[in-house]
């Protein structure tokens, strides 16, 4: 599906570059890649750091994967190919993000190693991997969305952690375990790490 097809397209060069935004802004962006299993807490988790770099004058935007899913990628299913291109794609939005400026939120299950070494090949050293580590018992405990007693009943096909793999990151920045931590210290672990008060 990431064959491509475009021929005679030469990249336009812009007028303005990311240090350019950046010093229209006053601050230096990243980028916050969450991956985990359903309901390992994620969204949650990008939320609560969102409020506090907004609370330091930060511009940011969170791209969730539920949220891509209803427009950009709704074409797209779940199978490895599907998966493959969701991330391919939410790449390179990501980086366009990123290079206006923005400070990054992206919460996907990003289940394959490859697919994410991808994106922080695209994006370099500012991509900042955050595995949320959560059990699988755990995470089909809280359950919000439903999702994982339909994935058990065989409603649901492809679903990561019961009928499709999650390969977890072998040297992520950040691993936070929600088994064990509450929001407001893995906040605070993430906000070290990018040297913001908390």
């Amino acid at each position: 599906m990431s064959e491509k097809k475009s021929s005679n397209v030469v990249w336009h060069e812009n007028y303005l570059n990311l240090s350019d935004r950046r010093e229209l802004l006053g601050k230096k962006n990243k980028i916050l890649w969450f991956t985990g299993l359903s309901g390992s807490g994620k969204s949650t988790l990008a939320i609560e750091v969102q409020k506090k770099l907004h609370e330091k004058g930060f511009l940011t935007y969170i791209l969730d994967g539920d949220n891509i899913r209803h427009g950009l990628n709704g074409d797209l299913g779940f199978s490895a190919e599907d998966r493959k291109e969701n991330i391919r794609r939410i790449g390179e939005v990501t980086k366009l993000l990123y290079d206006a400026g923005i400070y990054v939120l992206v919460c996907f299950i990003s289940p394959y190693r490859a697919d994410r070494q991808r994106v922080r090949e695209l994006v370099g050293e500012d991509f900042v991997e955050i595995y949320v580590k959560c059990s699988l018992e755990k995470c089909e405990e809280r359950d919000t969305k439903g999702l994982y007693k339909k994935a058990r009943a065989g409603k649901i096909k492809d679903f990561t952690g019961i009928s499709a793999p999650y390969q977890n990151p072998e040297n992520a920045e950040i691993s936070i375990n929600t088994n064990n931590h509450g929001i407001l210290e893995s906040v605070k672990k993430i906000l070290e790490y990018i040297k913001l008060d908390f």
